[in-house]
Order: structure tokens, then C-alpha cells, then sequence
């Protein structure tokens, strides 16, 4: 679940530490470097996480490989379900964002963004696993930014690199005085804030659902075991609020996944709208 476990929960003399962003600093998997940096020791190997996203890419590949290997006009289980997945993307994402015309060319990778995403996000609730690996921010950037590169570069393939700066920096119908401020803050809100955004609400969803999970499981735990009588009832409560957020996380997981699948579809029908 994180860097502790319901086995190593605190004793009665240790007292209850309430879970926090240290949890899920998770160590390396097998032998690593350790070096020194502003003052915190760092690591120098694989950790958890990144095999999730291995194994997450592994995953997502095999399925659609496996859906579209035997393609017959009658479909059997596997290929119903891929279809059903790539058509539910294709459909409500790509086309009816980013609009018939242009649509097609970037269904692969929303398709593949939305799955790998997904199936990281349901990872936290996987037993043996459980762990978000989108609750670690560094690996959520890496998606912000590779999204703000494909919106940029085919926004600026479209329109030129000044037409694209205008197309996202001026307001269309807006004139005189006014453009000082809001460019600027166009400038601001489009090409910088954006990405940030982005990883964000998804790295905050993960962590703070998993922190949750944690509090409850680990919170009931120590209640029942060192709690006086007359809390232990309170133990008990905890542990069936921790199975109904268990619940509520798979959908938060899936609608984060989402979200940002949306969203990218949208910044990338705003690069190649002729004006806003």
C-alpha cells in the first residue's frame, strides 16, 4: 500500500504517526547508489513505480495486440471488449472533440493515454501492489509535458510559429489597451500554466486518495488492537469507511484517467482551431 504496511502499523507504546507524503517515498527494488543532494539522501535505482509503468505499458499493449490479433466480422469476447474500448475513446474523445476532420490521426495516442493511465491508476488498488503510480509527481510531469510538446507542435505545424503565438496569446475581437494585460495572461494561462494543471489534478487526485486509504486502514487498525474499549466500535467504522473509499477511488481513478485524455483533446482542437 505504501512504505508501510498493515503487518509494520505502530505498537501502543510507539503511538499512531499519521500517514503523509513520506509514505510514498518507497525504496529502491534490489541493490542501488545513494548520493547526497540539498540535504536528503537520493537513490540511484528501480523503484516500484517505475516497474508499474512498465508493466502498465506491457499490459495495455498486450490487450489491444491480443483484441485485434484474430479480427473476424463475428467478434468473439476479447476483440468485442478491445473494440469496445478503442470505439469509446475514438468516439466520445477524439471525434467529438477534436472534430471530424482531423480527429483520426490522434486517436492512437489518446486511446493509448487513456489505458496507460488507467491501468496505473487501478494499480493502487490491486492487491499486492496498491500503490498509485501517479501519486509520485515526477512521472505525472512527464506526461504534462509530453502532451504540452504534441499540442504545441501541431499548432504550430498548422499555423507557423507567430500565427500560433497570436492564435494563442490574443483574444480574437479584442483591441487597443486591453491586449497589455491580456496578452500576457493568455501567454501565461496557454503555454505555461497549462501542463502544470494538468499533472497536478491528477498527482493530488492519486495521492490524496491513496493517503486516505492508508489513514483508514492503518487508523482502524490501531484502534482496534490498542484503542480502549469504548473506541474500538470507532475502529471498526474506520475500516468500513476504508472499504466504501476503496470503491469511490476505482471511480475517481477512472474518471482522472479521463479527464486528462479529455483535456488533451482539447488543447489539441484548440492548436488547430483558426481562432478562439
Amino acid at each position: 500500500m505504501s512504505s508501510r504496511t498493515l503487518a509494520a502499523a505502530p505498537s501502543a507504546e510507539e503511538g499512531f504517526t499519521p500517514p503523509g507524503p513520506g509514505d510514498f517515498n518507497l525504496p529502491p527494488v534490489g541493490p542501488s547508489d545513494t548520493f547526497e543532494f540539498l540535504g536528503q539522501t537520493m537513490y540511484l535505482g528501480v523503484t516500484k513505480p517505475m516497474i508499474q509503468l512498465v508493466l502498465a505499458a506491457v499490459l495495455v499493449f498486450w490487450f489491444f495486440y491480443a483484441a485485434a490479433k484474430k479480427r473476424s466480422m463475428v467478434p468473439g469476447k476479447l476483440q468485442y471488449a478491445g473494440e469496445g474500448a478503442y470505439g469509446f475513446i475514438r468516439n466520445s474523445v477524439g471525434r467529438d472533440i477534436i472534430g471530424s476532420q482531423d480527429f483520426m490521426r490522434f486517436v492512437p495516442y489518446l486511446v493509448t493515454l487513456f489505458f496507460f493511465i488507467l491501468v496505473n491508476n487501478i494499480f493502487a488498488t490491486v492487491p499486492f501492489i496498491q500503490f498509485p503510480t501517479f501519486s509520485r509527481a515526477g512521472m505525472v510531469y512527464g506526461l504534462a509535458g509530453l502532451s504540452w510538446v504534441i499540442y504545441n507542435y501541431v499548432g504550430i505545424r498548422k499555423h507557423g510559429f507567430g500565427g500560433y503565438m497570436k492564435l494563442q496569446t490574443v483574444p480574437a475581437g479584442i483591441k487597443g489597451p486591453m491586449l497589455l494585460l491580456l496578452v500576457p495572461l493568455e501567454f501565461f494561462s496557454n503555454l505555461v500554466v497549462r501542463p502544470i494543471t494538468l499533472a497536478l489534478r491528477l498527482f493530488a487526485n492519486m495521492l490524496a486518495g491513496h493517503l486516505l486509504l492508508i489513514l483508514f486502514a492503518l487508523g482502524g487498525e490501531y484502534l482496534l488492537l490498542h484503542g480502549a474499549t469504548l473506541v474500538k466500535p470507532v475502529g471498526l467504522l474506520a475500516w468500513v469507511l476504508f472499504v466504501a473509499i476503496a470503491f469511490l477511488e476505482l471511480l475517481v481513478q477512472f474518471l482522472q484517467a479521463y479527464v486528462f485524455t479529455l483535456l488533451n483533446a482539447m488543447y489539441i482542437s484548440g492548436a488547430l482551431a483558426d481562432e478562439h
